[in-house]
C-alpha cells in the first residue's frame, strides 16, 4: 500500500456550472415532461455477463490505488481481474459532475446504451439519476459484502432508501480547515469564520451542492430536512460577509493552495484533502464544527441498458471485502464506507498504514459520527431557483 496518498482530483467536488443543460433538464423533469424519465420496466437490457467477461467502468482521475512504481497498474483492480477472469476497461473520464451528466444524458433520456456498465458520481448528482430512472436496481442477493459491510450511516439516504440503486465508492466530510499556528487559536463553530481576525482570510466553496449544508448547520438546521427559508437565510448571511470583506473568494478545490500559502487562514474544506496537507504541514487542522458537518459520498451506479450488469455488481461487491476496502482506503484517505476495513489496517505491520486506522477522518469515531449528517438533496424544481441565487452571490 502506498504510504503517501496521491492528491485528490481538483474537480471531483466541483462547482455548479452556470445554468445550462443540466438545470434545464432538471426543470423539465420537475415540470412533469415525460421525455427524460425512464420507467422501471424499460431500464434493463440484455445482460451478457455470463458469456462476455468484461465491463466498462467510468471513474474520476486518481480515485483508485496505483502501484508506487508503475501508475498504470492498479493493484486492487488487477487482483479482481485475476480472481474473476473479468476484464475491466477502467476509464478516468469524469472530471465534473455536471459535465459528465451532460455527456451521457442524451443517451439515457433517449433510452440508448451509454457504453458504460458502471459510473461514479457525487450523491447529489446520483439523486438526479435515480429520480429520472436512469440507473438500474442492483441485486443485493448477489452482493453479500455490501449487505454486510456498508456503513450504516451511509446506508439509506433520502434519495435512495436502502441503497438499491447506488453504493458508496468513497465518502468524506465537509468541514473547516485552518492553520492553527498562524491563526493562534482554535476554530470550533461555523460562526468563528466571521471573527475579526479572519477578515479577508476566509474562503468558501463555490459549488452550491458542496457549500450550503455546512453553512446551514452553523445556523442549527437539521440538514436532513432543510427548507427554502434555511437556504435564503444562508444567502443573506453570506451577502453580509461579502459586504464586510470577510470572504477572500469562493473556490473549487484550489482552496488548498491558499491555505498552504498562508493567504487564507480558514476555509470550507474536505476531510481527505486535509489529511494530505497535514503530511507536509501539521499546523493545518480539520474540524467538524460543534453544530455538525456534512457527510457525503461519491457512489457507484449501473446505468440503464448496461450490457454487463452482473459483472458490475460483482465488482462492487469485491470492493466491499474489508481487505480490499482497506487497501483502497490506505491510498485515497477519504472516509471508508466499509468500517470493517479499520481492523484490517490496524493489523498492518507497517506503522504508517496501521496509524490510518486511528484517523477519525478515515474512520469516524462514535463522537464524531454524532455530529455528521447527510443533507437532503436539492430537488429538480428547487435547483433552477436556488442555482440562480447562488451563482449570483459567488459570481458564476
Amino acid at each position: 500500500m502506498p504510504q503517501t496518498p496521491k492528491s485528490y482530483p481538483s474537480s471531483r467536488r466541483s462547482l455548479l456550472r452556470a445554468l445550462g443543460s443540466t438545470a434545464a433538464l432538471g426543470a423539465l423533469a420537475g415540470c412533469g415532461v415525460p421525455a427524460a424519465y425512464v420507467k422501471a420496466g424499460d431500464r434493463a437490457g440484455a445482460d451478457l455477463s455470463a458469456t462476455d467477461k468484461r465491463l466498462t467502468w467510468a471513474n474520476w482521475p486518481l480515485y483508485i490505488d496505483t502501484d508506487e512504481d508503475d501508475e498504470t497498474k492498479r493493484p486492487t483492480l488487477d487482483a479482481f481481474e485475476k480472481r474473476t477472469g473479468i476484464s475491466v476497461d477502467y476509464i478516468e473520464e469524469i472530471n465534473d459532475n455536471d459535465e459528465f451528466f451532460g455527456k451521457i444524458s442524451p443517451a439515457l433520456m433517449n433510452h440508448q446504451q451509454t457504453g458504460r456498465d458502471l459510473i461514479v458520481m457525487s450523491d447529489w448528482m446520483c439523486a438526479r439519476f435515480v429520480r429520472l430512472g436512469w440507473v438500474q436496481r442492483m441485486d443485493r442477493s448477489a452482493q453479500p459484502n455490501v449487505a454486510k459491510h456498508l456503513d450504516p450511516q451511509l446506508s439509506s439516504p433520502a434519495f435512495d432508501p436502502g441503497r438499491r440503486y447506488t453504493v458508496p465508492w468513497q465518502s468524506g466530510i465537509t468541514g473547516i480547515a485552518y492553520n492553527h499556528r498562524k491563526l493562534g487559536r482554535e476554530i470550533r463553530q461555523v460562526s468563528d469564520l466571521w471573527a475579526g481576525d479572519l477578515k479577508g482570510r476566509v474562503t468558501l466553496l463555490s459549488g452550491l451542492d458542496e457549500a450550503f449544508a455546512l453553512l446551514m448547520q452553523g445556523n442549527g438546521v437539521d440538514i436532513t430536512k432543510w427548507t427554502a427559508a434555511d437556504f435564503y437565510k444562508v444567502c443573506d448571511q453570506i451577502q453580509t460577509q461579502i459586504s464586510r470583506n470577510q470572504i477572500r473568494r469562493f473556490t473549487g478545490n484550489d482552496y488548498t493552495k491558499d491555505l498552504v500559502s498562508g493567504d487564507v487562514l480558514a476555509c470550507q474544506a474536505y476531510s481527505g484533502d486535509v489529511i494530505q496537507l497535514q503530511a507536509d504541514n501539521p499546523d493545518i487542522r480539520f474540524v467538524v464544527p460543534e453544530e455538525g458537518a456534512e457527510l457525503w459520498a461519491d457512489s457507484l451506479m449501473i446505468p440503464d441498458l448496461a450490457r454487463h450488469k452482473t459483472n458490475a455488481e460483482r465488482l462492487i461487491d469485491y470492493y466491499y471485502d474489508p481487505e480490499v476496502a482497506a487497501e483502497l482506503a490506505a491510498w485515497v484517505n477519504y472516509v471508508c464506507p466499509v468500517p470493517a476495513a479499520q481492523a484490517v489496517l490496524a493489523a498492518s505491520k507497517d506503522k504508517d498504514t496501521a496509524a490510518l486506522a486511528e484517523n477519525p477522518l478515515i474512520f469516524p469515531d462514535t463522537t464524531m459520527r454524532k455530529h455528521l449528517a447527510i443533507a437532503r438533496d436539492i430537488t429538480s424544481t428547487e435547483r433552477v431557483e436556488f442555482a440562480k441565487e447562488w451563482n449570483k452571490i459567488v459570481g458564476l
